[in-house]
């Protein structure tokens, strides 16, 4: 008879198959030790409450106020889950409400999360992994990166030695907003400004709200007619309606309070922004006042980045550098580049976040492989050979095969996108731009140490089949079957 604490439910070592790789990697993983280097992180912060006078047998004293009432709120979620969840989100391309969802129906899922029996229900709410994103930071999701390379080397499944070679690329990141049209964010300015002055109790004499609508229509047929004249005509009539909008709400405002006048100061500052590049078109990223150009309201980070692809000559998010090992293909470095800077200039922060995550395997990048983005950097990484193919002259025949290495990252940029959803960034703000970076680097990490656990089984199997021969082991597989049908036959007969 199976033991288990419960005596109406098995435990999930005893439900599942403990080779799967899924829980060979949970048995694996050093989760103490994460818990450990990110509690800090968790501390409760401590909530003074507020004095007031009160009386009793020797006269008037001060106490403070709720005492005896507990502020801390419900018991918090277990840290492994969480990280787990963070895991199994960017290993399988699964939303935060399709994780949870998956989550309550997969018991592969709940053991690698730390659970001893299957349930059946969420594991928690999905804007809960929100929350918990914000508290990691950038150095807690770099810390769960990190811990991936330490399995990888402790399992060996990648050599040491293979972690001083890096190959060094960079990407764009998009953000989940809409193709920017001038048509589009002029009708989103107006819609902004009269909501805001709604929400403030100003009454605006006209919203053009029907206007406004009919214009966005015919600026989208105009453009998609190539009647460029007509389409700039009524992209001045909506610019012209948004100014309106803008000046009346900054008359009316002025005998208002400070704060409202500061609620509606960021709204106004935007819709300014826009009317101002809509007239200007001299730079494709800059205005005439130098001022970036704002591509979506709710994400003003955004920026317009050209990698020189013919069938995407604009894309719109945030450049993310990618560092990946020269053999085994995992990554050791993934990081938000905001500002859009020349690829050269990213590498050295790049390295040094590489070996920032690679400390504890004591192995730092000693050469990084490049492509032409990289050139005149030299100096600036005196203690990096850069190897790109504009230094193929003067390389040796070894470093010549090495090079031909370096397109091995561009199928890894590939899977990011496609498999653990760097396509499109859908956190909030810079901050989320470069947590979102780490975590898909760090959920690729996690595909990577299962494909390769499933890889290390097979071997050993093929080693063993090498060792007793195909028929020697087909033997050895038949006693042994037969040794478990005659305990079986022998428990149920004494059962009779």
């Amino acid at each position: 008879m199976l033991m288990t604490d419960d005596f109406f439910r098995n435990r999930l070592d005893q439900l599942i198959d403990l080779r799967h790789p899924l829980a060979v990697l949970a048995n694996r993983m050093p989760w103490q030790e994460i818990e450990a280097s990110l509690a800090h992180r968790f501390a409760r912060q401590l909530r003074s409450g507020k004095k007031i006078e009160d009386m009793d047998m020797f006269g008037a004293t001060q106490v403070i106020a709720g005492a005896g009432v507990s502020n801390a709120g419900r018991p918090r979620l277990p840290t492994r889950l969480m990280i787990s969840l963070l895991y199994l989100k960017h290993a399988f391309n699964e939303s935060d409400e399709d994780v949870v969802q998956r989550w309550g129906e997969t018991p592969t899922w709940q053991y690698f999360s730390g659970q001893e029996y299957f349930e059946h229900r969420l594991p928690c709410d999905p804007t809960l992994l929100v929350k918990f994103r914000k508290l990691l930071g950038e150095e807690g999701v770099e810390e769960l990166l990190a811990r991936t390379i330490e399995v990888a080397v402790a399992l060996k499944l990648i050599a040491k030695k293979e972690l001083s070679h890096i190959i060094v690329d960079s990407t764009v990141q998009e953000k989940a907003i809409a193709h920017p049209t001038d048509s589009k964010l002029l009708e989103t300015a107006r819609n902004k400004l009269v909501e805001a002055a709604k929400a403030q109790g100003i009454e605006l004499k006209q919203t053009y709200a029907k206007e406004g609508q009919l214009l966005g229509y015919k600026a989208g047929r105009y453009a998609h007619a190539r009647q460029f004249k007509r389409m700039r005509k009524v992209l001045k009539r909506q610019s012209t309606i948004v100014g309106r909008l803008h000046r009346e709400i900054t008359r009316k405002m002025n005998p208002l309070s400070q704060a409202v006048q500061e609620a509606l100061g960021h709204t106004l500052h935007k819709a300014k922004r826009l009317i101002t590049q809509t007239r200007s078109h001299k730079s494709k990223d800059k205005t005439k006042d130098k001022q970036p150009k704002l591509y979506s309201w709710h994400a003003p980070e955004v920026e317009c980045i050209s990698k020189g692809k013919s069938r995407n000559p604009y894309e719109f998010g945030v450049k993310v550098g990618i560092a990946t090992t020269l053999k085994g293909t995992l990554i050791v470095g993934a990081r938000s580049f905001p500002g859009n800077p020349y690829d050269g200039h990213t590498l050295n922060e790049q390295v040094e976040q590489a070996s920032i995550l690679m400390q504890a395997t004591g192995v730092t990048p000693q050469t990084a492989i490049v492509d032409l983005g990289y050139r005149g950097v030299d100096k600036d990484n005196q203690n990096l050979n850069i190897k790109h193919r504009g230094k193929f002259k003067s390389m040796t025949e070894q470093e010549r095969k090495l090079l031909k290495r370096r397109q091995a990252i561009e199928p890894i940029i590939g899977h990011l996108k496609a498999d653990h959803r760097m396509n499109r960034c859908h956190l909030k703000g810079s901050e989320g731009d470069s947590l979102h970076a780490v975590l898909c680097a760090a959920g690729y990490n996690i595909r990577w140490l299962l494909r390769m656990i499933t890889r290390k089984g097979i071997g050993l199997f093929l080693r063993l089949l090498n060792a007793f021969g195909f028929e020697n082991l087909k033997l050895k597989l038949h006693q042994i079957l037969a040794m478990n049908l005659n305990m079986r036959h022998s428990l149920s007969g004494a059962a009779i």
